[in-house]
């Protein structure tokens, strides 16, 4: 199958599926597609930021998971009259 074809499944198989995480193995039995084809299009998923790898070997959106909040700045009374901004979530 031609990279680019390719690379549209596996987007497609992770917006289908929420919450996916595959490893290349598994991506590459998924798609049935050759070893180094399939870690190209990893790679470029990854450059490209819709996939990260996670600290098992396994692929996910990086969208997926816990979002937090940005922190924001909130006046602080320091109690001697004076205020300063501190960071809080």
């Amino acid at each position: 199958m031609p990279h680019h074809t390719i690379l549209t499944r596996i987007r497609a198989e992770y917006l289908e599926m929420p919450g996916l995480h595959l490893t290349l193995d598994q991506m590459q039995r998924l798609c049935g597609v050759e070893r180094t084809l399939c870690q190209q299009v990893l790679d470029a998923l990854v450059a490209t930021r819709f996939l990260r790898v996670k600290p098992n070997g396994s692929y996910a959106r990086v969208t997926d998971g816990t979002v937090y909040p940005r922190p924001h700045a909130a006046k602080v009374d320091l109690g001697d009259g004076t205020e300063a901004l501190k960071l809080r979530a």
